[in-house]
């Protein structure tokens, strides 16, 4: 048996596609041990793995105080959180034997730790991959715009982690993106954008969806041969109150069944009077439910995308924050949907999006092309068989 360290971050979007992937080298003989925040820790425990946790406000406090204006000041933030993460874990796993490391590409310490354990390491793109000529070229396209001092910040802090852990951080690159010599990258090479320019090192192998250990009721009667619109802003940024208006006000008394979903932070008294064509939920089956949709409206996270996309359901995406940007246009760039800004959208607006997306042959013959793509791929069936190659390559 060997023993895997796989360190990530604490975001639902980097940590589910892992579900799988942990389940799967469990299931073939391999012990676990999982680096997040507490509150993933029941989720990942019933994989079977070991769980140890890192102090979530601490990293948060760290990462923002190096600022939010520019790329250099969030990979600025991401070294400020080696003095939290790393005694942390260190602390935790003395005296412990590992064979190999598996960390998050934009996990700021995971290719540190490896560093300093000494550990064949395998990178974990949950996001679009980036390839560092790529990743300089869009840098230095934004360096006259970053003050000075935040270049100086940076050397100061590479100089501390050399001074404190004894390794060498060369570039921002291998801060932002955490490469190592294997890249699993949880979609497909089409998806991609340029995908034809990563080399053998990048495993595409789709997305990597998995029972997730929550049941939520859902009446699949009540959407059974409906045509059914899906709308949700995902799980972390989902407090939209004025958008959820927004929909009812699109869809009411519309031939469409419209299932929203509003997040924990929404009660449903504040949406007012909710009309009979609305199931109105605080959290659903999403992989199941996009079984039976007809369109899905979303905020544009990788998993939200990648499921939709699976289940070859067109997309109407709104982005809010992260990489949710990059992840619309790639949607609207191979034809599957259609970005809008949510900061000036109007019911019309919304309706004739909706019409116009459920009417096109067009977005539906892109889906169904991008459907293949994804399910002629392993998912993190697949990620597991490269891991196990990647074993055996350095005899493992």
């Amino acid at each position: 048996m060997t023993r895997v360290l796989f360190i990530n971050g604490g975001s639902e979007g980097h940590v589910n596609p892992t579900i799988g992937v942990v389940q799967e080298l469990i299931l073939r003989g391999e012990e676990v041990v999982y680096f997040t925040i507490e509150d993933f820790r029941e989720r990942i425990e019933k994989t079977g793995a070991t769980v140890k946790t890192f102090d979530v406000q601490k990293f948060i406090k760290a990462f923002i105080s190096g600022g939010r204006n520019n790329l250099l000041e969030r990979i600025n933030g991401l070294l400020h959180t080696a003095d939290i993460i790393i005694p942390s874990l260190l602390e935790q796993i003395e005296g412990e034997r590992f064979d190999y490391i598996i960390h998050d590409s934009m996990f700021g310490c995971g290719r540190l730790i490896a560093q300093i354990l000494k550990l064949p390491a395998i990178n974990s793109y949950t996001t679009f991959s980036e390839t560092e000529t790529s990743f300089n070229k869009g840098f230095n396209q934004l360096a006259n715009n970053i003050p000075a001092e935040t270049f100086a910040e940076f050397q100061s802090l590479t100089a501390m982690v050399k001074q404190k852990y004894g390794v060498e951080i060369h570039s921002p690159y291998e801060v932002f993106c955490n490469p190592a010599s294997l890249s699993i990258v949880y979609t497909s090479r089409e998806f991609q954008p340029f995908g034809e320019e990563f080399d053998v090192t990048f495993k595409f192998v789709g997305p990597s969806i998995s029972e997730r250990f929550t049941h939520e009721d859902f009446d699949f009667t009540a959407i059974k041969s409906k045509n059914t619109i899906y709308i949700s802003l995902g799980t972390v940024i989902n407090y939209a109150i004025d958008f959820y208006k927004l929909c009812i006000e699109a869809f009411k008394n519309t031939d469409y069944t419209v299932v929203l979903s509003i997040g924990n932070k929404t009660k449903l008294s504040d949406l007012g009077e909710i009309p009979e064509n609305f199931i109105v939920k605080n959290y659903v089956p999403q992989t199941e439910l996009l079984k039976s949709t007809k369109l899905f409206i979303t905020h544009g996270g990788m998993n939200s995308v990648h499921e939709g996309l699976y289940n070859g359901v067109p997309l109407i995406v709104l982005p809010q924050s992260a990489d949710q940007p990059v992840i619309a246009r790639q949607v609207a760039d191979i034809g599957a949907g259609i970005q809008l800004q949510m900061q000036s959208l109007t019911a019309n607006q919304l309706r004739e999006a909706a019409s116009h997306v459920l009417s096109n042959k067009s977005f539906h013959k892109a889906v169904t092309k991008m459907k293949e793509s994804f399910q002629e791929t392993g998912g993190y069936r697949q990620a597991v068989d490269e891991i196990f190659a990647f074993k055996k390559k350095h005899d493992i």
